[in-house]
C-alpha cells in the first residue's frame, strides 16, 4: 500500500515524527529551500501538517491541487485561508482542549511573575545585590480583578485559576455566558474595570491589533497585560510607547507580532516579562497535539468521521 505523501510544515513533537513517517510518505518542508524541494515530489501531495503558526496561503494551495486535509498541531488556524480550503473541498483539523491547562499556567505564571516581581527578584539574587538590602516590596492579587478577553476552554480554564488566588473575574467575548463572572458588552469597558486584562482570544482579522492605545490607556497606569493568545492580538508599538510612557505598569506575554522577531525595546525594558511561545512546550501536552493531529489524519485515510474538525 502506497503511503499519502504529506507535506509536513513544521517541527513535530519526537515521539510522534517516527509513528508519522510509519503510516505517512513524509516530505520536510519546515525551511524554504526544503518546501522546494517537497512540491517538487513525483507523488501527489495529499494531507499537510502544521501548526498554530503555520501559513497556509492560496498561492501555497495551487500548488497542492491533491491536498485532501491539513492537520494543525495547534489550536489556532488563523494562517490559514480557510474560505480558499473551503472552495477547494480541503479539510481542516487542530487540537483543542489537550492543551488548556498548560497555557492556562503559564498565563497564571505570567500573572503571577509580574505581580510578585519575580523575574526582577531572580535577576536582583544571581546580582548579588541582597547583601545590600532587601529586595522591594511587590503587589498581593488577592482583591484585584482579572479582565479575561476570550472566555472560552482556556479563557475558563484561567479564570478557575485566578479566582483559586483570590481574584475577581470580568470578561469580554461576543456573548454573556452563564458563568458566575461579571460581563462587559466592551473591551474598552473590561480594560477599564481591569487591574490585569489577559487575552485568550483567537487571533486572525477580526482580532488584529484590538488592544490597541485607546485600550492600553484604559488599562492605565496601574494596570498589567497578560497575552497568551496571539501577537497580532496587541499593536505592539503602542504596548512599547505605553511602557516606556508609563501608561501601563507591565506587562507579561507569550506571543508576539513577528515571533521569534521581538523589538529590542520590548527586550529591553525592565517591566516587561517575555517568554519564548512556550504555552503549550510540555512534553506530555506536546505528545497528546501530535497524536491527535496523527489520529486525525488517520480518520480521513481511513474514512472516518475526524475527530477534531474546524
Amino acid at each position: 500500500m502506497v503511503r499519502p505523501a504529506t507535506l509536513v510544515l513544521a517541527p513535530l513533537p519526537p515521539a510522534i515524527h517516527p509513528l508519522l513517517e510509519q503510516q505517512f510518505h513524509c516530505l520536510d518542508a519546515t525551511s524554504p529551500a526544503s518546501l522546494a524541494s517537497a512540491l517538487s515530489s513525483p507523488q501527489p501531495i495529499r494531507a499537510l501538517v502544521g501548526h498554530g503558526s503555520t501559513q497556509v496561503t492560496p498561492a501555497l494551495l495551487d500548488q497542492l491541487p491533491h491536498l485532501e486535509i491539513i492537520t494543525l498541531c495547534g489550536v489556532g488556524y488563523d494562517g490559514i485561508d480557510l474560505p480558499a480550503c473551503r472552495a477547494r473541498g480541503i479539510r481542516l483539523t487542530n487540537t483543542p482542549d489537550v492543551l488548556t491547562d498548560d497555557v492556562a499556567d503559564i498565563a497564571t505564571a505570567l500573572v503571577l511573575m509580574t505581580s510578585r516581581r519575580l523575574v526582577e527578584a531572580n535577576r536582583f539574587l544571581h546580582q548579588n545585590a541582597w547583601p545590600n538590602g532587601p529586595f522591594p516590596l511587590a503587589s498581593a492579587l488577592r482583591g484585584n480583578t482579572a479582565g479575561i478577553l476570550g472566555l472560552g476552554r482556556i479563557g475558563k480554564a484561567i479564570a478557575t485559576r485566578l479566582t483559586a488566588l483570590g481574584m475577581t473575574i470580568a470578561y469580554h467575548s461576543r456573548n454573556p455566558q452563564p458563568v458566575p463572572h461579571t460581563y462587559h458588552p466592551t473591551l474598552l469597558e473590561l480594560a477599564t474595570e481591569s487591574d490585569f486584562l489577559i487575552l485568550a482570544c483567537p487571533g486572525g482579522p477580526a482580532t488584529h491589533h484590538l488592544v490597541d492605545a485607546q485600550i492600553l490607556a484604559a488599562l492605565g497606569p496601574t494596570g498589567t497585560l497578560i497575552n497568551i493568545a496571539r501577537g497580532s492580538v496587541v499593536d505592539e508599538p503602542a504596548l512599547i510607547h505605553a511602557l516606556e510612557t508609563n501608561l501601563i505598569h507591565n506587562v507579561g506575554l507569550d506571543v508576539f507580532e513577528n515571533e521569534p522577531h521581538l523589538p529590542p525595546a520590548l527586550i529591553d525594558h525592565p517591566r516587561a516579562v517575555l517568554l519564548p511561545h512556550v504555552g503549550s512546550a510540555t512534553t506530555e501536552t506536546r505528545t497528546a497535539m501530535g497524536q491527535l493531529c496523527l489520529d486525525n489524519l488517520n480518520a480521513h485515510f481511513a474514512g472516518q468521521p475526524l475527530l477534531t474538525p474546524v
